[in-house]
């Protein structure tokens, strides 16, 4: 699958795409549940309204990526880079987002309850505006300060 680059719509549920190449892949409504997608190159990836529940994304490159509408409940994101990419209104509920870069990452309108945000700089994210944060973990206070003023984000509770 490295070289193929439409799978757009496709049910790819628990496929082996670690280490492939899926730079500027149009993955829009795609199902990719229980995928492993570890260490994938997902660079500028359309993944718009994708399934990828349960996902091991682990250590993927999902710089300047499109995940907006992205179900991606329960997701290992835990050293990926989101680097410029686009997560409005993605659900991310249980997500483990550990060691990820999120810096100029859109979560606008995103819900990231009960996700894991443990040494992440949500601080350089492009925006958390409108985003659900109850439940998030691994904040610390002056994180979560600076994300409330930015953002207005006040639903963050027990995230240090």
């Amino acid at each position: 699958m490295t070289h193929e680059r439409n799978h757009a719509k496709k049910d790819l549920t628990g496929s082996n795409l670690s280490r492939d190449d899926l730079s500027n892949a149009n993955l829009s409504e795609t199902n990719l549940s229980r995928a492993n997608l570890k260490e994938t190159n997902l660079h500028g990836a359309n993944l718009t309204s994708a399934t990828l529940r349960d996902d091991n994304l682990t250590g993927a490159e999902l710089v300047d990526a499109c995940l907006s509408g992205a179900d991606l409940e329960g997701a290992d994101l835990r050293g990926a880079d989101l680097t410029g990419a686009n997560l409005r209104d993605a659900r991310l509920h249980s997500a483990n987002l550990g060691d990820a870069n999120l810096t100029d990452a859109d979560f606008t309108g995103a819900n990231l309850e009960g996700a894991k945000l443990d040494r992440t700089n949500p601080e350089r994210s492009r925006s958390f505006e409108g985003a659900q944060m109850r439940g998030v973990t691994g904040l610390s206070a002056e994180q979560q300060a600076e994300c409330a003023e930015k953002w207005a984000v006040t639903d963050m509770h027990d995230s240090a």
